[in-house]
């Protein structure tokens, strides 16, 4: 939330969208204009684009090894629908996933989001992107720590929080 670098490939697109909400303060980028704009997400998809970021959410949740933060569709099924297809570059060889059709906007962030999980599975990146623990950031972030095993957004905000809140209850 505070201090870490975006995600890299196509995580940073599911990063930055789990991240359109701050659940401290209830804001919701996705509540504007251009916070939809910036997903191609049109008013008539708003459901499905919130739906997805807390699906995402929850699995990010449990790559961090915590339950999630209430029920939700599982990911696996929302990704499920999105058609996609290996498309192979005549020229170069090279091979990306795409959508198996023109899909509608809200559709074209599904397919957007399937493939970077595909990608980022490929990668052996997928785990590493994981949210928060602290109960009221639940923030998207990348994992860089040597050994995978980042807990907090940031060290410095709710690492330091719940750290002191552990002190604090220990009655030192």
């Amino acid at each position: 939330m505070y201090d870490r670098s975006a995600a890299p490939g196509g995580l940073a697109l599911i990063e930055s969208l789990v991240n359109t909400v701050d659940l401290a303060d209830g804001t919701d980028a996705l509540d504007t204009g251009e916070g939809r704009r910036v997903f191609g997400i049109t008013e008539d998809g708003l459901a499905r684009a919130r739906e997805l970021r807390e699906s995402l959410r929850a699995a990010l949740l449990a790559h961090a090894g915590h339950p999630p933060h209430r029920p939700v569709t599982p990911l696996g099924e929302l990704l499920a629908r999105a058609p996609l297809y290996v498309a192979v570059d005549e020229g170069d060889g090279s091979a990306a996933l795409a959508p198996a059709s023109a899909p509608a906007a809200d559709a074209d962030l599904l397919c957007r989001v399937a493939a970077a999980v595909a990608e980022a599975l490929l990668a052996g990146t997928w785990m590493r992107l994981k949210a928060c623990e602290a109960a009221t950031c639940h923030w998207a972030y990348y994992d860089r720590s040597p050994a995978g095993r980042g807990r907090w957004c940031s060290m410095r905000v709710c690492g330091a929080r719940e750290k002191m809140r552990r002190y604090r209850a220990k009655g030192a």
